[in-house]
């Protein structure tokens, strides 16, 4: 039995992301689609006292038709500067210091400028590793590529041995399960249930960067994830 989900890049992401990854067996990065301006490839949001703000990944896009394993990197120097806004803006969270020793390195250190989705595995793979998640991550490029938009999910899934695909509710718009069944692939649906935490800056709101949720948790940050809540004895 394996579980596996496919998510495209996506910069810093929120919980629920990672909730994904901490669900199944092997998580794949779907990074050979095509880079949505305005998305959340190359951004996401952070709370601060004036409102929900933005960091932003400056990227060059040549064309519309430009994937996002080939999107190249506009400004590295926007790595120090989300990570000094970060600090800024969590400045009165609980564990903010403790953010200091877990997460600095991922954004000072050498982020890969290869393209937006190296740099963006660079923070999957840091931020799992600080939230004590194991899941095998890999590109969709280390599989062949073949089919409709439907068939690629099948193929990737039946190249990595999945008997089940777990997949996000927005799916549901556009999945074809029949073609999954077809291929003795079981799908099954994520369910973003969480409960709130002592947040600054109120309103509460659920949906931005994990980052915010290690700044007010700390190392008890993957305790909110439903799957470790699941998990436990």
């Amino acid at each position: 039995m394996k579980r596996v989900a496919i998510l495209q890049s996506n910069y810093v992401p929120w919980k629920g992301y990672f909730d994904i990854i901490a669900s199944v067996d092997e998580f794949i990065v779907y990074d050979c689609v095509q880079y949505t301006k305005n998305d959340w490839r190359n951004r996401n949001q952070i709370k601060t006292a004036q409102g929900k703000a933005w960091l932003t990944v400056p990227v060059r896009q040549h064309s519309l038709e430009q994937v996002v394993d080939q999107t190249p990197i506009a400004d590295t120097r926007a790595f120090r500067k989300h990570w000094t806004t970060f600090q800024q803006s969590y400045a009165r969270a609980e564990c903010i210091r403790y953010c200091t020793d877990a997460l600095s390195h991922l954004f000072l250190g050498s982020v890969p400028t290869d393209n937006l989705s190296a740099a963006n595995l660079h923070f999957i793979r840091g931020l799992c590793a600080e939230l004590g998640i194991t899941t095998t991550i890999r590109s969709a490029r280390n599989y062949n590529l073949e089919g409709d938009r439907n068939e690629r999910l099948v193929s990737l899934c039946r190249q990595a041995g999945a008997t089940t695909y777990l997949s996000g509710p927005a799916a549901r718009s556009y999945l074809d399960a029949a073609r999954f069944s077809a291929a003795g692939i079981a799908v099954e649906w994520m369910s973003y249930e969480y409960p709130e935490y002592p947040q600054p800056h109120p309103p509460f709101d659920h949906f931005v960067s994990i980052l915010d949720l290690i700044a007010c948790t700390g190392s008890e940050a993957r305790l909110h994830l439903a799957h470790s809540r699941k998990s436990r004895p």
